[in-house]
């Protein structure tokens, strides 16, 4: 089911969890299993993202005026 499941749609079912989770009107047992459903769902999110990262390209404009290509680079802030 995961691997199939668009990013919009796993960060959206996990924000629906994280809400019923917070309220903490739910059985513990139906809780767990909310809980690792979100956590699988988190893992997907993290995987797209990743996935995405590696794949984003930047055009730079070089001094000639034309378009190069460049693999994007991500800076932390540190």
């Amino acid at each position: 089911m995961t691997e199939e499941l668009k990013f919009e749609k796993a960060l959206e079912r996990l924000e629906k969890i994280v809400e019923e989770l917070e309220e903490g009107n739910i059985p513990l047992e139906d809780a767990l299993k909310k809980y690792e459903e979100g956590v699988k769902l988190s893992r997907v999110c993290s995987e797209r993202l990743t996935q995405a990262e590696k794949k984003i390209q930047v055009l730079t404009k070089t001094l000639d005026g034309s378009l190069k290509r460049e693999d994007f680079k991500f800076e932390e802030e540190g």
